[in-house]
Order: C-alpha cells, then structure tokens, then sequence
C-alpha cells in the first residue's frame, strides 16, 4: 500500500543540446535582422518594418527615424540639395570630454550635426527643409543647430520658398549652455521675419520632441502637424507632477492629447505624411499665384 503511494514517476526529458565547438560554432542571430516593438512588443523583421516606412505593423506605432532616412521617403525622388553641411560643433565652453563624445556621435550616426537642412520638392513643389535626427546627441540643439535652421529660414525667406522643418529632440544641448539656449531665440527671430514677409512654414513634430526645440521654432508653424503617438512638451512628466502635486493624464504629452487641446493641428500618419505636405503645398503655391495676380 506503501509503495503504491510512493510509485517512482516518469518525466518527459528534453534531449541536452551540445555547447558549440570548433566543428560545431554558434549560430548567431545576425544583427539588426529583427525589430521588437517598444510599444506592443511585436517582432518584426527590419526589411518588412522598412517596407511599412518603419510603422509596427501590430499596432501602429511610429519607430524614429534618421535624418536622411525620413528625407528619403519625404522629399521627390529623396533627392535633396544639402547646404551648410559643412558646419560642425565645436567646444565654445571647454566642456570636459565634449569633443570626443562629439566623435562618437559623428561616428555613430553618420552625421556631422543633429540635423540636416537643403532644398528638394515634395510633389513637385520646391520647398526647403531642416530635418533633425535623434540619432545624434538625441537631437539636443546646440549652437551649428540653431545656426543651421536659422541659415535654413533665411534661405527659404531669400528664395521665397516653403520651409518644413521636421523637428525631434531631448532640448538644449547642456555642453554649450547658454550659447544652446539662445538659439531659441535666434530661430524664433528668423521665423517672425519668413511670416512678416508672407512665407509659409510647417512644422512637423516627431517623438520625441521636447525642451527648447518644442518652446521656440517647433511650435512655431504656421500649420503645425505631428506623427501619431509622438511625445512633444517643455518639461517632463515627473518634473510637472512633482511641481503642481497633481497626476498627470495617462496620454498626457502625447500627440493626441496636444491635439485635442489646441496645440496642433492634425495628427497624420507616416504613410499619409508625403501626400498630406503636397496638398498644403499645393494650396500655398495656388494661393500666392492668386496674390501675384492682385
């Protein structure tokens, strides 16, 4: 009776995989074949991810983009005449290790500054843009930054041209300190001068977009647009939370909720993004005709 109740049991056993040799290596997964998602955690393989111009084909979300890489599916052809692209950082406050973490960041993103600015055509209709890259120093504007687009404005302003300007970016680059944050000036100065003179400028907002960039040129659009889902404020969360003692709205930031309070004016999706920009452009190009006509 005993025995019974302690009768040996029998398990299913996995057969022992053999640790990698000389005759037999590890097969590695090559990297960069697959993509998780942040938001739903779908993998995904990166050329099909691509092929979706890098939307989570699982739930939507809007993977970032490089510069040349939004370029590439934004401007006709993905062809753009790249000007100033010789400008580059230096170290104007002797930051300590500012210059090789400049390096590396060159290296790293291909970029020799955290946005790139030219004139192209989307649908036909020439136009000049500043695209800025997370990619490089998280998008942080310093100083060639905001020369950059300051240069980019007045080139749009000189040749009576639209200007789009794509922004992302975790603020001012703390390196140059107040050399960074007076480019919020410079820029909104350029722009006050591209509306007196009857130009047109889009802004669009990708995630994330936040600092100094969101509180002078980015909100700053005639037409302001954003990518779904995008993160776009000042301050962070936990910062605002902390001040006003409050709890802040789970979408709080989000592009959607700057929307439905009046901060944009439309939230559009990457793969309606290009067409959308041509419609908009279109309207300006009819509408400064009709002036021309007056």
């Amino acid at each position: 009776m005993f025995k019974d109740l302690f009768h040996k049991k029998k398990y299913a056993t996995i057969p022992s995989v053999p640790a990698p040799t000389a005759e037999r290596p590890k097969k590695d997964i090559p990297e960069g074949l697959m993509n998780k998602c942040p938001k739903c955690g779908n993998i995904a393989f990166t050329k099909e991810l691509e092929k979706n111009l890098k939307v989570c084909p699982s739930c939507g979300h809007h993977f970032r983009l490089s510069a040349w890489e939004r370029i590439g599916m934004t401007l006709d052809d993905g062809r753009l005449l790249e000007i100033d692209a010789h400008l580059e950082s230096g170290d104007p406050l002797t930051f300590p290790d500012y210059k090789n973490k400049l390096r590396k960041q060159q290296e790293k993103s291909g970029l020799t500054e955290a946005v790139v600015t030219g004139e192209g055509a989307i649908g036909g209709v020439p136009v000049v843009v500043a695209v800025m890259s997370f990619d490089f120093f998280t998008g942080s504007m310093g100083s060639v930054v905001g020369e950059k687009i300051t240069r980019a404005i007045e080139y749009a302003d000189e040749k009576n041209l639209p200007i789009i300007i794509f922004s992302t970016s975790g603020g001012a680059r703390m390196q140059e300190s107040i050399l960074s944050l007076m480019q919020m000036a410079k820029t909104s100065a350029a722009l006050a001068k591209l509306h007196n003179n009857g130009g047109l400028y889009i802004s669009v907002f990708t995630d994330p977009t936040t600092g100094g960039v969101s509180a002078s040129f980015a909100s700053l659009g005639d037409i302001n647009l954003a990518e779904p889902g995008a993160l776009i404020g000042f301050a962070g969360r936990i910062v605002i939370e902390q001040t006003i003692r409050q709890k802040l709205p789970d979408n709080f930031q989000t592009a959607e909720f700057n929307l439905q309070h009046g901060q944009l004016d439309k939230v559009v999706h990457r793969k309606d993004m290009r067409s959308m920009l041509t419609k908009l452009l279109e309207l300006h190009t009819v509408r400064g005709d009709w002036s021309d006509g007056e």
